[in-house]
């Protein structure tokens, strides 16, 4: 059975007001990083990724750094594990730079299952 037009997609969120309504969703804290998921209920099952590093985390380039792992999770987990139909956002924390990627991909897996339920 083929999937759905659209699923597994991963847009990117470009708009500030779609980052704020993210944060009215649900939440799910994890050591590196912080997942808001907000499902949008337009009927459109494509999955929108939106990725915040501030300057708190460090220089351009950690922020950089960061902000490619955060995508290279995403590609990984989010066309399986994702809600369709929502808006996911991945917030870096301080300590999430340094972490091995197995254990954030072990953490966005146990972060996506939590939001799930």
């Amino acid at each position: 059975m083929n999937p759905p037009a659209g699923a597994g997609t991963l847009a990117t969120l470009t708009r500030r007001a779609d980052f704020l309504a993210a944060n009215r969703g649900l939440r799910a804290p994890m050591p590196g990083f912080v997942l808001l998921v907000r499902p949008r209920g337009d009927g459109d099952p494509a999955m929108r990724l939106g990725i915040t590093v501030t300057k708190k985390i460090g220089n351009a380039v950690v922020r950089n750094r960061m902000k490619r792992r955060f995508r290279a999770l995403a590609r990984d987990l989010l066309p399986d594990a994702g809600i369709a139909g929502a808006d996911h956002v991945l917030i870096g924390r301080a300590g999430g730079v340094e972490r091995p990627f197995d254990q954030l991909r072990a953490e966005l897996a146990k972060a996506l299952g939590r939001v799930r339920r």
